[in-house]
């Protein structure tokens, strides 16, 4: 297994010290009676699965290279607009060190529209899961690099025990090959290095026929526009998702119906 880049290590790092506080807070058991099961189980996976390109519109409010990029964000409307506007899905990032998230944000999302929600962090313990869970998620971003040895597959079935799907984020062929081989059944690709912060729409096109055909494919980061989508829709892909461009747009949700008219 590669070693983690400097970026995700500290981050990791990061995350897992947030993660005891919480934990002493609330114990995973007390945590687990918090999930209200309500049949949403495999509807982010349907809503990527509808014809033609999909878009999971993303609530983020800050990013390690750029700082914040919408201070003023209403996570309640913005959700609402999304969903208005046609997007298959909403991602919310809950990491609040670097991207200023939380899991009140992903809360106020399901509270406020009824688009298949994916937890949006550095997934390294069975807890988060759970917090996804009893927040109203029904995804969890996991993130290949960040799972060394089994942990991927382990926190895969524990996100099926909490009745959520699993989006596999992969950055290269050797992530790709590991998704593959755990039986992913949503696999994004990211175009930006964790270790410089390039974004490399190549990335997502060299990468896709690696993708099986039988699993959904998602390109994430990097779409700036709407011949972007176009060029990722061509390539196969079955949904973009996008989150700085949107967080700087005049009117999201304009510009979810910008990209969904290719």
């Amino acid at each position: 297994m590669k070693k983690l880049s400097g970026f995700l290590s500290e981050i990791v790092s990061a995350t897992s010290e947030s993660l005891e506080a919480r934990k002493q807070k609330q114990p995973l058991e007390s945590l687990k009676s918090d999930v209200n099961f309500e049949g949403r189980t495999g509807l982010f996976s349907e809503s990527l699965a509808r014809e033609g390109l999909s878009v999971i519109a993303e609530i983020k409010r800050a990013s390690p290279s750029k700082g914040m990029l919408r201070p003023e964000l209403d996570v309640a409307e913005l959700a609402k607009s999304y969903e208005r506007a046609g997007a298959c899905a909403v991602s919310v990032l809950t990491e609040e060190k670097y991207f200023k998230g939380s899991l009140h944000d992903l809360k106020l999302a399901r509270e406020s529209c009824n688009l298949p929600l994916l937890r949006k962090d550095f997934i390294i313990d069975p807890y988060q899961i759970w917090e996804a869970a009893a927040a109203g998620a029904d995804a969890v971003l996991l993130i290949v690099a960040a799972l060394p040895g089994d942990e991927l597959i382990s926190l895969m079935r524990e996100s099926k025990s909490a009745g959520l799907e699993a989006l596999v984020e992969v950055h290269d062929a050797e992530d790709m090959q590991v998704a593959v081989d755990a039986g992913a059944r949503l696999i994004g690709i990211n175009n930006r290095d964790l270790s410089t912060f390039k974004v490399d729409l190549q990335t997502c096109l060299t990468l896709r026929n690696e993708i099986p055909q039988d699993v959904l494919a998602v390109a994430e980061s990097g779409i700036k526009r709407k011949r972007d989508a176009i060029r990722l829709k061509q390539a196969g892909f079955n949904a973009i998702l996008v989150g700085e461009l949107l967080m700087k747009s005049e009117d999201p949700g304009e510009m979810v119906r910008n990209l969904l008219s290719g």
